[in-house]
């Protein structure tokens, strides 16, 4: 019965996962119908990705304390109302300023959701972490995947506002019903400690060098998905990929950032994530320098796209796991949270300094290079990467 309820878990936790994930990755098709309605510029729309990613992010540590000492249920009810009722308000606005309040607002149901779907795998299934990790983030990458060709078939049709208030109503229905079934195991269920058979809480975890190499490191590899999922759209007009292209990449990219986090998951269970991470990094790295060569080449284009997502989107399996890993399950939430506000830098990083450096430069090749450099570093760094010493105070 235990293994039959955790399965029912997971699977509603991917369902949810999916339908929140348009926030995201469907942000560029968003932004070019806001720019197209209202006449804003790139800067102006792109500061609501932005809020929206501190918003998603910086909730993270306050409902994972929430979740881990009230219950998973009550916390994502709420968080449900506020994802739908974000796109609903978001298909109202007439000014920036109401933009980045609605999306923004939205961003905090996603982030609740998105941290509590995250460790619900991390707490039924601490034999096979980083697979149901995995499984789970799948969703986040890969939802997209389904929805973006029906949004743009719906802005194409029915225009900006009726699209995000039927989207709206929809992700609603959707993650409360999930949410209802939303529990955390018995701690006979979760027993899975850290290394040492210890659960390090929020002031144990910070206590080590080891969580800040994971924040630093998190945060660079991250930047790389998110300045495709934000700028994709812009990225192929600059390397003059047309339309159908396009499209192709759009259709992949989220099917290849899923992908990456069950591959990323699953080798690294049985590899360990310490050499997963190394591997990952640097071919995301060197796939990423790829791109600045070869971009031009629409054929090209779309399959360094897709490979960029393919070991893009694998922070985001290996981070929870190896927190985990590292600190336990028993604050997994909280520490997750903490841990994923890396997120919001990275968000800073693919917002305002990509747009900065595009509008100095005139080309995305210098964020591209500094991307993949760091990329490559990161691979590095994390051979360094070692369980945390016992002696440690929690």
């Amino acid at each position: 019965m235990v293994l039959e309820r955790r399965i029912v878990i997971l699977f509603f936790a991917v369902a949810v996962m999916m339908f929140i994930s348009v926030y995201q990755y469907s942000w560029s098709l968003f932004a070019d119908a806001f720019m197209t309605v209202f006449g804003w510029d790139a800067a102006v729309v792109g500061l609501a990705f932005t809020i929206f990613t501190y918003t998603a992010t910086f909730i993270q540590p306050f409902s994972g304390f929430l979740a881990d000492n009230y219950g998973a249920r009550r916390v994502s009810i709420i968080a449900s109302v506020i994802c739908g009722f974000g796109l609903i308000f978001s298909s109202m606005v007439e000014s920036p300023l109401l933009l980045y309040l609605a999306y923004g607002f939205g961003g905090f149901g996603v982030g609740i959701l998105y941290g509590v779907s995250t460790a619900l795998a991390v707490k039924w299934f601490p034999e096979k972490r980083g697979f149901a990790t995995g499984i789970v983030v799948f969703g986040f990458g890969s939802g997209a995947a389904l929805f973006n060709l029906i949004i743009q078939w719906l802005l194409s049709i029915y225009g900006l506002s009726f699209t995000l208030k039927i989207l709206g109503l929809i992700m609603l229905l959707v993650t409360f019903s999930a949410s209802l079934l939303y529990v955390y195991p018995e701690s006979g269920v979760e027993r899975s400690r850290s290394s040492f058979g210890l659960d390090f809480n929020v002031r144990g975890m910070l206590s080590t060098w080891q969580w800040y190499l994971i924040y630093v490191s998190f945060t660079f590899t991250v930047a790389i998905v998110l300045v495709f999922a934000a700028q994709l759209k812009f990225l192929a007009k600059y390397f003059g990929i047309s339309s159908y292209y396009l499209n192709l990449a759009l259709t992949l990219f989220p099917v290849g950032n899923g992908l990456s986090r069950i591959l990323a998951g699953f080798i690294s269970d049985r590899i360990g994530r310490v050499k997963c991470m190394f591997i990952f990094y640097v071919l995301l790295g060197i796939s990423t320098l790829a791109l600045v060569f070869f971009g031009f080449n629409p054929i090209l284009f779309v399959c360094l796209s897709f490979v960029v997502a393919l070991f893009g989107g694998s922070p985001f399996a290996f981070y929870p796991s190896i927190i985990g890993d590292y600190y336990g399950s028993r604050y997994a939430t909280t520490n997750y949270g903490l841990t994923y506000t890396a997120k919001a830098w990275a968000g800073l990083i693919s917002g305002w300094l990509t747009g900065y450096l595009y509008m100095v430069f005139g080309s995305y090749h210098q964020i591209l290079l500094f991307l993949s450099f760091s990329s490559i570093v990161a691979g590095f760094s994390s051979l360094l990467l070692k369980p945390p010493n016992p002696s440690v105070k929690r």
